[in-house]
């Protein structure tokens, strides 16, 4: 057998790039649950062994799709998906309320190998709004769609509708009314909470992913950046992935998720420098928050300028981190 043959022969055999066959590759997945004003004199260590309990599921979660072949894609949804049942974060269940006394929720996805995104953003019925923002993606001719026109498109894909009592929960019921007494401040605890995944696939395909409540007593139908690609959530296989969480007037204004890939793909900056970069615009400007952010070779870095955000990440060589201080 002449050596060229023989050589094909055996790179087809193990599963050679171009050959036919897949080479299982490593993953990684990053996960927000929102910036803000954190201090351990302020939470209880038993709440926060309960963030980290949650945190550390929802990373078990995207580990388990990733670690059996799924896609970033469905990582990202699984994930934020439970982000959004679990009442902890301002998110689906949980989600601060407006100066109305409900719940208007935004989320959104974007796809790295194709550059397609949804979004949904304004909505109060749906259940999780990132699986109608990956409808919107997969099964619309649109990007966006809001408030009632959102809630309908949802009914007729079959997703899970509640009354938008379902979200609400004591505890921001609580914050709600004392806010109300003082209306010329901010709830500071609940002003960010934001959600969001990061993924890297073992095909080498990236997806970013983000849900929020928004902000806390908001007014006149506001839509924060969560639900705006380039601004709350950006993918692109070139450059990186990102799911922002913060102030969102500044991350619309900066459009900070397409920012960040934009200084890798035009300075040819790696991800660390063009998060530090884009994290230094956005605090001059006044912004506050911060973002995750993966590249195509599994880079992951999660910077933010508050006093903390939930935040974790989990690799395939074994690799995880949880945190929500600024000092971990």
């Amino acid at each position: 057998m002449p050596k060229i043959v023989l050589l094909i022969f055996v790179l087809y055999l193990l599963g050679y790039p171009g050959t036919g066959q897949n080479i299982p590759g490593k993953y990684a997945l990053a996960i927000h649950g929102g910036a803000g004003v954190m201090s351990r004199e302020r939470m209880s260590e038993d709440m926060q062994k309960r963030y980290i309990d949650k945190l550390d599921k929802a990373l078990r979660i995207g580990d388990s799709v990733l670690k059996t072949g799924g896609t970033s894609r469905e990582a990202v949804v699984s994930v934020i998906t439970y982000l959004e049942d679990c009442p902890l974060f301002n998110a689906g269940k949980g989600a601060v309320l407006t100066s109305e006394g409900r719940t208007e929720l935004d989320a959104s996805i974007m796809d790295g190998e194709t550059r397609n995104a949804g979004a949904i953003a304004g909505v109060t019925d749906i259940k999780n709004p990132i699986q109608a923002a990956l409808k919107v993606m997969e099964e619309s001719e649109h990007v966006m769609l809001s408030g009632d026109g959102a809630s309908e498109f949802a009914r007729s894909k079959g997703l899970t509708m509640v009354k938008n009592s379902y979200f609400k929960t004591r505890e921001r019921l609580d914050s709600f009314q004392n806010l109300k007494k003082r209306e010329k401040e901010q709830a500071r605890i609940d002003k960010h909470g934001t959600v969001g995944c990061v993924a890297l696939d073992s095909d080498g395909n990236i997806c970013a992913g983000t849900s929020t409540g928004g902000m806390m007593n908001k007014k006149f139908g506001r839509i924060g950046d969560s639900p705006i690609i380039g601004a709350g959530t950006w993918a692109d296989n070139q450059t990186c992935a990102v799911s922002c969480t913060g102030h969102g007037e500044y991350f619309i204004r900066l459009t900070v998720a397409r920012d960040i890939a934009a200084h890798m793909e035009y300075k040819n900056q790696i991800l660390r420098d063009a998060g530090n970069a884009v994290l230094e615009k956005l605090t001059l400007a006044g912004g506050t928050g911060g973002f995750i952010a993966i590249d195509k070779s599994g880079n992951i870095i999660m910077p933010f300028n508050t006093s903390g955000m939930f935040r974790g990440y989990v690799k395939s060589d074994g690799e995880k981190e949880i945190a929500i201080f600024r000092e971990e």
